[in-house]
């Protein structure tokens, strides 16, 4: 059975829960007290972080790896498109979000100088202003299709109140397409009591 390593506040723990929901298939999460990690975390991960999945003598860490590899071993229902192309472009939007969106949430969770707080916030607000339109069109990120970039967007866009980011009335759709992430079963139930309130 997979055992996922998750931090209940961890974003990035988040996106794997959600893809392991989404999947329905059996697994163990053991939370890890991000404030007091076991000895075994460091073991398992040199940069001693998580989530880290472990399947037999696999482990495995950084949540897009995790989720790809969830992705391919369970195909169904299918996050990662399966035409080259496209996977290939779906790659690159993850490598992206990671560079100009979830850089700046550890600056804002570590929240230590103000100005580098603030000009975290800032970022994340144009960034998702600047997608938005994509969203006048399609229902997801890659069209119809819900797919491994929602999942990877989606821990981001259920903290934006917390991390104190309002977003533009130019970033509507980006809102009306975070709520139809967090109608998905899957989502709700990937939940932590920690992240639920996150959001009011």
């Amino acid at each position: 059975m997979m055992v996922l390593y998750s931090g209940t506040t961890c974003p990035f723990s988040q996106r794997c829960r959600f893809v392991l929901f989404e999947k329905g298939m059996d697994f163990e999460v053991k939370d890890v007290d991000l404030f007091n990690k076991p000895d075994d975390i460091n073991a398992m991960n040199p940069y001693g972080q998580v989530p880290i999945l472990v399947e037999r003598d696999l482990v495995l860490y950084e949540s897009n790896i995790i989720n790809e590899y969830i992705d391919e071993r369970f195909p169904h229902p299918q996050l990662m498109p399966a035409d080259p192309v496209m996977r290939g472009r779906a790659r690159l939007f993850l490598f992206n979000f990671e560079r100009e969106l979830f850089v700046h949430v550890s600056t804002i969770e570590k929240a230590g100088n103000p100005k580098a707080v603030e000009k975290a916030r800032q970022s994340i607000r144009e960034q998702l202003t600047q997608i938005s339109p994509i969203f006048t069109k399609n229902k997801f990120m890659l069209g119809e299709e819900f797919s491994m970039l929602d999942v990877a967007l989606a821990p981001l866009l259920w903290r934006l109140q917390h991390y104190e980011i309002e977003l533009p009335k130019a970033a509507a759709p980006v809102q009306k397409y975070a709520e139809r992430i967090f109608q998905k079963p899957a989502f709700i139930e990937a939940l932590t009591p920690s992240e639920k309130v996150m959001r009011r």
